[in-house]
């Protein structure tokens, strides 16, 4: 993609952004991400307050390029996290799961660039009124946690696009080139990419993590725990237990006592395979490598001219 708002809104060479997801998106991934000319993003819904502190500063010594930090809104700690991003002086914060009004203003208080992660266009004209500066319309085929309307990212970035004028960034299901000129030609201005990123070498997720997502088939990964908060997991032992529980009726409780604690730590930092909850997007069936950043940037912008240049044929 051509420079355009979302390049000038956060300072970037190219409108790529890097998910920020839990147990995957260290300082080393993000700085990584945002060395190569896209916005490397901390991962803040999996760390302590602590760990967040010694990342940020971590972040400032590996780049002295544009980042910033996601967070989802339902963090238990979520004015801690605040208080810090602000005191340390980050720029950009990526807020999703929950509404954005709450804390908008304080940040842009503080003059930091605000996005807010979307699954239907209803929210997307909440978030307008809510002043952030950028909307994230994100697909259910994306890995995690989902929107409950289960609209694709085809269908919702156009719709998205009506509702608002913000820059829109799509998101769910991209890891290739001509996916960006797709998102492009549906009204999008920059994409967030999770699932290529999770699995490369920078990323903080165990090497079994990785190995067993670049190894999966189409159709193995399915939304899960639609009573407690849609998730998108590979089909292991634990989704299979979990499956069966909600096919005859199972309650929230009874799936929350089944996942245990910390399930998707297990599957995702730890390397549990089995019994860990394994979060991946749909399209980490077409992921068969696991490259460093360096290397997936440069084969993403190659793909999106190309495929730019064939198109205008």
């Amino acid at each position: 993609m051509e420079k355009n708002r979302i390049c000038q809104l956060f300072g970037i060479e190219t409108p790529i952004i890097q998910g920020g997801m839990v147990w995957c998106s260290g300082w080393r991934l993000a700085s990584a991400i945002s060395n190569a000319g896209g916005l490397g993003l901390l991962g803040a819904g999996s760390m302590h307050p602590e760990t967040l502190i010694e990342h940020i500063r971590k972040m400032n010594q590996a780049t002295d390029k544009p980042w910033g930090i996601n967070i989802p809104l339902m963090y238990p700690e979520i004015g801690r996290l605040m208080d810090i991003i602000v005191d340390e002086g980050v720029k950009v914060v990526f807020t999703s799961a929950g509404s954005p009004k709450k804390y908008t203003q304080m940040l842009h208080d503080a003059g930091i660039k605000v996005a807010h992660v979307v699954s239907s266009s209803k929210f997307a004209r909440k978030c307008e009124e809510a002043g952030v500066d950028a909307v994230v319309a994100e697909g259910f085929e994306a890995g995690g946690h989902n929107g409950r309307e289960e609209t694709t990212t085809m269908a919702l970035i156009p719709q998205v696009r009506q509702a608002t004028t913000l820059p829109l960034i799509a998101a769910g299901g991209i890891g290739s080139g001509q996916a960006m000129v797709a998102a492009e030609a549906l009204g999008a201005e920059g994409v967030q990419i999770g699932t290529l990123f999770a699995l490369a070498k920078e990323s903080s997720a165990a090497d079994e993590f990785k190995r067993l997502c670049t190894s999966i088939e189409e159709g193995d990964t399915m939304l899960c725990l639609k009573k407690i908060s849609p998730t998108r997991l590979v089909k292991n032992a634990l989704y299979n237990r979990l499956a069966e529980a909600e096919a005859r009726g199972a309650d929230a409780d009874e799936l929350r006592e089944m996942l245990g604690k910390a399930a998707s730590k297990r599957g995702i930092f730890e390397g549990d395979t089995e019994d860990g909850e394994i979060e991946i997007g749909q399209i980490a069936s077409a992921v068969k490598t696991i490259d460093d950043v360096a290397t997936i940037m440069a084969r993403l912008k190659a793909e999106y001219i190309e495929t730019k240049n064939r198109l205008a044929q």
